[in-house]
């Protein structure tokens, strides 16, 4: 008797889309975190406040 084993990765696509998705989010939510703290808000004013004053 010839058995047939059926093998289906029909929802691995979704589950790895659902995966990237929430890793991508909470990436995201981390570099969100980062920047706006205060010593890189801090940081990046002083950047842009120097830049505009620079003689040319």
């Amino acid at each position: 008797m010839h058995r047939t084993h059926w093998t289906s990765d029909d929802g691995m696509t979704t589950a790895e889309y659902a995966i990237g998705t929430v890793a991508a989010a909470a990436l995201a939510a981390i570099l969100y975190t980062v920047v706006t703290g205060d010593s890189i808000v801090s940081g990046l004013t002083s950047l842009i406040q120097r830049a505009l004053t620079v003689a040319f």
